[in-house]
């Protein structure tokens, strides 16, 4: 069993999408869910999240993989590259070489890794034209999850993940959902059992175009206007943010930190 954990990478692991106003951030996610149940299985497990919304790949690493070395974790998970993909121009071979070498660096320590693919976004009229960049992406992660017997979290085939339900406004992030059964995922890759259970959410109910139309426009105005500005001015949702979990605690101790915590 796992006395140390560390999550890596951008908004996906810093829990964007699942709301919680008593956590640093205002955000929960699949990795505090994951830590949670390790940490009832052992008193001495202790967790950090270095994770911040808006990070590139190159950004991920210089800024965490270190950082998180010097925890000595026997557990990590990374994420990275899904911000990388949204860019107009993306070198996706250059951008896992360097995550190859991340791996090899973090297995080479001592430590478990679980990685992860990119969602199908192919039934999203937006996201469907990133399809073949996120493929080639999580062929390349496949074979690196193979290289260095890392557990794979498989969103890709994780059909479920193509519900809408199962995300935030943003159409960009899991809401509580969507989170839930991606720590179910870890967990079960991982041979740990819990208690989690996934959403039974039924057949969809069939929307009016003109109901469609109205919220792709207010979904354009609200998420997709702000995010473009932010390209041309420079700017990153992370820019101001911390991540939420610096240090090794012991899962319970998020309970009793309220939000905007300074750690």
């Amino acid at each position: 069993m796992s006395k140390r954990f560390v999550a890596l990478g951008d908004s996906f692991t810093e829990g964007v999408g699942d709301d919680d106003a008593s956590r640093p951030n205002g955000v929960r996610g699949w990795a505090d869910q994951v830590a949670e149940v390790l940490g009832t299985a052992d008193p001495e497990f202790a967790y950090a999240n270095l994770a911040v919304r808006g990070r590139l790949l190159p950004q991920v690493l210089r800024e965490q993989l270190e950082r998180a070395l010097a925890m000595k974790p026997d557990l990590v998970s990374l994420y990275a590259g899904g911000n990388d993909l949204m860019r107009p121009k993306v070198n996706i071979d250059a951008l896992m070489r360097a995550y190859r070498a991340a791996v090899a660096l973090l297995v080479n320590s001592g430590a478990r890794v679980i990685l992860f693919t990119g969602v199908d976004g192919g039934d999203d009229p937006v996201f469907r034209k990133m399809r073949g960049r996120v493929a080639i992406y999580n062929e390349h992660v496949r074979a690196i999850a193979d290289e260095y017997s890392c557990v794979l979290g498989d969103m890709w085939n994780m059909r479920q993940l193509r519900d809408r339900r199962m995300w935030s406004a943003d159409r960009l992030h899991l809401n509580s959902l969507g989170h839930t059964e991606v720590a179910i995922s870890v967990l079960d890759g991982l041979g740990v059992s819990h208690e989690l259970t996934r959403a039974v959410l039924g057949i969809a109910p069939s929307v009016d175009r003109r109901i469609q139309r109205a919220e792709n426009w207010k979904w354009a105005r609200e998420h997709v206007v702000p995010w473009v500005v932010r390209r041309v001015r420079g700017e990153s949702s992370g820019d101001v943010i911390q991540p939420r979990w610096p240090e090794l605690r012991p899962p319970s101790w998020v309970e009793r930190v309220p939000r905007n915590s300074a750690e």
